[in-house]
């Protein structure tokens, strides 16, 4: 079969190697979609390589229908649609324990240590069956929608930290794929004012589509000042950072009210630094979370919520790649020009 190995820092090879089958214990999916992140893009181009493994298969935005089936599996049948949580948590470790599963310190991850979904098949391993991170989703979905579970369930983890509650103000800086479910989700959480902060004018009118009450653009308005008339000089309640550049970390302390609850949703490239006023922590008594990946019951709510037309996905889905292309499907997504790219194989 086709597979896009990772063959060292910043080089992706696409490759003929041999159809998994599925052992006692695992699956087989053939790969109906696997959506492109902006991690993808960063392995790309080499800014990130660490804790992948050479020789494998990246990928781990999955979908997938049921191939084969090894001894010893129940609840799936052939054909079923199957989506895939990526990290498979060891379930002893000191985060495992305390219910803190998707800050594993033993995790193995498709597309990292396991072979990912840009390829033709993929096998689902014993361990993340038994652990039960392999959920059917309703038939009536496309696979890149069942794929785009994974970033909805790390935004849903996300929420869980920065606790929006009804009739909150919430600044979203950033109108990318991520910053684009934020905002449905907040509008499911009962947000009032949902600020959207991207100098894309194309992005900006999708962020309305999707909940925002507002959008600014912040190369012409500053957004503390834009936040501040929509609230009575107050500020925002959350500040959500959605775009890994680090002067916009100051920028969302500056917006947020006193009290409120800033959270570092987006990752950062490794060693870069941000300069803040640690006094808009100080005074302001500022709540500042973090958001890394997603636990199995963020991930099955996810499906839920894209099962029942809660959250719009399909919208995000802009552009497909064929699994030849993935190399610049991968440098497309990038671009800014579309939204969510998803690479099927054959497409």
């Amino acid at each position: 079969m086709k597979a896009a190995v990772f063959a060292g820092p910043g080089k992706l090879e696409l490759r003929d190697i041999e159809k998994p089958v599925a052992g006692p214990g695992e699956l087989v999916l053939k790969v109906g979609a696997n959506t492109v992140c902006g991690t993808d893009g960063r392995i790309l181009r080499g800014e990130k390589s660490a804790g992948i493994d050479i020789g494998v298969v990246l990928g781990h935005e999955i979908a997938g229908y049921v191939d084969d089936i090894g001894d010893g599996v129940e609840g799936f049948n052939n054909g079923d649609l199957v989506g895939v949580l990526p990290t498979v948590p060891c379930l002893e470790c000191f985060y495992c324990v305390r219910g803190s599963e998707h800050l594993c310190t033993n995790s193995q991850i498709f597309g990292y240590r396991i072979n990912g979904g840009l390829a033709e098949y993929v096998r689902i391993p014993a361990e993340a069956m038994t652990r039960g991170g392999i959920f059917r989703a309703a038939p009536h979905l496309t696979p890149a929608e069942v794929a785009l579970a994974e970033p909805l369930g790390c935004v849903l983890n996300g929420a869980d930290n920065y606790r929006t509650e009804v009739g909150d103000t919430v600044l979203i800086q950033g109108a990318g794929p991520i910053g684009l479910l934020h905002a449905q989700v907040n509008r499911l959480l009962g947000a009032h004012q949902i600020i959207v902060s991207d100098p894309s004018p194309e992005r900006r009118a999708v962020a309305e589509s999707m909940g925002a009450t507002h959008t600014i653009n912040p190369l012409e308005v500053e957004p503390a000042e834009a936040v501040r008339e929509l609230t009575e000089g107050r500020g925002a309640d959350v500040v959500i950072i959605c775009i890994g550049r680090g002067e916009l970390v100051n920028q969302a302390l500056a917006a947020a009210r006193k009290g409120g609850r800033v959270n570092a949703f987006a990752g950062f490239s490794k060693g870069s630094l941000a300069e803040f006023d640690p006094n808009l922590i100080h005074y302001g008594e500022l709540v500042v979370t973090g958001a890394s990946n997603a636990g199995r019951a963020s991930h099955e709510k996810a499906l839920q919520l894209i099962g029942a037309g809660l959250i719009d996905v399909a919208s995000l889905h802009t552009h497909t790649f064929a699994l030849d292309g993935v190399v610049a499907g991968i440098e497309f997504a990038q671009s800014g020009e579309g939204i969510k790219v998803a690479i099927v194989p054959g497409a």
